[in-house]
């Protein structure tokens, strides 16, 4: 055998030695992508930047957020359902994505349920009813008598999101028949709200406060149960006499099928300590949103009940996808 024979030899056996070792190499040791399926700016991205740095510093790696905007999130889920489940693709999930696009889409292009392995429950909050000052109303008793005279148009992130849903309901609790204006992304929606290209919009609170701030738009009622913290003196729509209307958006992290328990338990573990860290949790409050937190077991319970509740919600409105 030839000298360069042997190296030849010699650098094939080592290589088949590192093999295993690199197979092995321990969780994370590259960058990881948390998919958002909405777009930039919009406050699913903004809660997913606040999570992905929390996420970074347990795991000692860059997460970098990956925005994948489309059919109500169903696009940027449906990337993290095809994905390995090495612990490098995650995804902030929303319950239009684990729960009301079940009912909305014949085929979502995953199971949210097979496809997924849930990894924590995050945050939730209601949405606020937004008009601009110039529609002439400051409650929700003068909307609804405005829109029983004329029609109105309401915008939204999409067909079958929780501003979509909290319009379908305020149809059918108030009897009334305004139009749903869906856009791509909600941005859009709050900036043609301010400009008077559309009378309402139900939103997250993040979305629209800053527009309530500078006066721009004005905040008649949320829809949770209790009013809340960013916004306390305005009503619940429920105190302004609609009631039965308690709707919700939800976020939560879930990672494709199959992901190791080690790895789920680092993320879960990562997850619920932001959550209880006092200054992070006033800085989720700020932004409208409350705590859940909580296990992989809960959140699997949720996402199961979340599918179950919007069943009949989206068959009584006839909500179809866009």
């Amino acid at each position: 055998m030839t000298i360069s024979s042997r190296r030849a030899l010699l650098g094939g056996l080592a290589a088949l030695g590192a093999a295993p070792a690199l197979a092995q190499a321990p969780w994370p040791n590259r960058p990881i992508r948390l998919i958002v399926p909405f777009a930039a700016g919009t406050t699913t991205d903004i809660l997913g930047r606040i999570l992905a740095e929390a996420l970074g510093k347990e795991a000692g790696q860059t997460v970098v957020v990956d925005n994948r905007a489309g059919a109500g999130g169903n696009v940027g889920a449906q990337a993290v359902a095809r994905a390995a489940g090495d612990g490098y693709t995650l995804l902030l999930g929303t319950n239009g994505t684990h729960g009301i696009n079940a009912s909305l889409f014949a085929d979502q292009g995953f199971d949210p349920i097979r496809d997924f392995t849930p990894i924590a429950p995050f945050v939730t909050t209601p949405t606020v009813l937004g008009v601009a000052p110039s529609l002439g109303v400051s409650s929700v008793t003068e909307l609804v008598a405005l829109a029983k005279r004329r029609p109105l148009t309401f915008a939204s992130a999409g067909n079958g999101t929780t501003g979509h849903l909290s319009q379908a309901l305020l149809n059918l609790r108030a009897g009334l028949e305004t139009e749903h204006v869906p856009y791509r992304n909600a941005g859009q929606g709050v900036t043609d709200l301010v400009a008077g290209r559309v009378d309402g919009m139900f939103y997250h609170p993040l979305g629209l406060k800053p527009q309530i701030d500078a006066g721009n738009l004005r905040a008649l009622a949320v829809t949770s149960a209790r009013r809340v913290t960013i916004l306390p003196d305005v009503p619940t729509i429920q105190e302004a006499g609609l009631r039965d209307f308690v709707v919700e958006g939800r976020w939560h992290l879930f990672g494709p099928a199959g992901l190791p328990a080690e790895i789920v338990a680092r993320l879960n573990k990562a997850t619920n300590a932001l959550l209880a860290d006092p200054a992070s949790l006033a800085n989720l409050r700020t932004q409208g949103v409350e705590p859940l937190g909580g296990t992989p077991e809960e959140l699997a319970a949720m996402t199961r009940d979340e599918i179950a509740k919007w069943r009949p919600v989206v068959a009584a409105a006839n909500i179809k996808p866009d």
